[in-house]
């Protein structure tokens, strides 16, 4: 939502945020309290609701992804106040709940002027729900709508191979089991380029004194983020900080995305496509499946049906730099074809907005 929110500031509008969880609270306060109030969303019960719009007054609410609460929808509803559904999903999961209640559904997003799902699928979902058909348009996912970080990509570079030679793989957002199946492939990947560096990044913080012991015990050369030693023998890299991971897709030679070899759905793969990097992932990538299968279509992406077809695509790509630069460079082009879904939204809540305050 970070550059939908920007671009309204930029435009004049004033803008609250609301979170539900201590996380969120930090996240927003951290990328978005420059440029907008932010705090917690009460219960969902109408006399809390009706109390918080009250003292608000919104001119329009934003609704995004599925955060549907009824008692929401009634007390602005009752103040005439427009509701739009932003970059709406409706997950596998989530789907089959929605549909056995679709009759309450129904009635309880019937105030809503209009859905922007982020595919198809979603709008399919959405009319399965009960959602008049003319209330829903598919606008794309604002997931594509980032920005490459502001990086000084030599220094990072840099610091990570002093050499500045040495191809980097980056094993991006790894889980439990998953940093040990990978670790097992470095040796292969080894024989077949000596020199390879592996940079680890855990998903969890709690985490990282157990990948460390993981990686020590698979008899590999390692130092953390934090340490201070700067190595041309290391052969693993484990980041033990939070915040850098998108920085370093900016300069990995291979990017394989976690969270895919185990059922966890996958991780997003546009951080690194705004990068330039095409990516590698296991097979369970359904939180991400309309992005993963657009950008497989589109040459950006590899989907490994298995670990030994992981090992095998990172091995080729290592042996043949050829391939390695088209999937990085149709990457870059998938993020380019992608660029107007931020003006596609823009577009079609602009009929909803208040003149703007500034």
């Amino acid at each position: 939502m970070i550059p939908l929110l920007q671009q309204l500031h930029v435009l004049g509008y004033a803008l609250h945020v609301t979170v539900i969880t201590r996380t969120g609270m930090q996240h927003a306060h951290r990328q978005l309290g420059h440029i907008a109030s932010i705090s917690y969303l009460p219960w969902d019960l109408p006399f809390l609701m009706q109390r918080f719009v009250n003292t608000l007054k919104p001119a329009l609410l934003l609704l995004t992804e599925t955060e549907f609460w009824p008692g929401m929808f009634k007390a602005c509803k009752k103040n005439n106040i427009p509701m739009v559904g932003i970059n709406t999903r409706i997950s596998d999961r989530s789907f089959p709940k929605y549909h056995a209640s679709r009759y309450f559904w129904k009635r309880w997003l019937a105030p809503i002027n209009l859905f922007l799902p982020q595919s198809p699928l979603d709008a399919e979902r959405l009319i399965a729900m009960g959602v008049d058909a003319k209330k829903v348009r598919v606008a794309g996912n604002l997931k594509y709508a980032v920005q490459a970080p502001d990086v000084d990509s030599n220094a990072l570079r840099q610091k990570l191979d002093p050499s500045l030679k040495r191809p980097i793989i980056l094993l991006a957002s790894t889980h439990d089991d998953e940093e040990k199946r990978l670790l097992a492939m470095l040796p292969a990947w080894h024989r077949l380029q000596a020199d390879v560096l592996t940079v680890i990044v855990p998903r969890h913080p709690e985490r990282f004194d157990h990948v460390a012991e993981l990686i020590a015990n698979q008899g590999l050369q390692y130092t953390r983020w934090t340490d201070e030693q700067n190595s041309d023998h290391r052969q693993v890299i484990l980041i033990d900080g939070m915040g850098i991971l998108q920085s370093l897709y900016c300069i990995a030679d291979i990017a394989v995305i976690a969270g895919s070899l185990s059922p966890i759905g996958g991780h997003n793969p546009i951080e690194a496509a705004i990068c330039g990097r095409g990516v590698i992932t296991g097979p369970h990538v359904q939180n991400f499946r309309d992005m993963m299968s657009d950008m497989q279509t589109a040459g950006a992406a590899i989907i490994a049906n298995s670990d030994d077809e992981l090992e095998t695509a990172v091995a080729r790509l290592l042996q043949h730099p050829h391939e390695l630069r088209q999937l990085n460079g149709q990457a870059a082009l998938f993020m380019q074809n992608k660029s107007q879904v931020l003006a596609n939204v823009l577009d079609a809540i602009a009929p909803f907005l208040p003149k703007p305050c500034a």
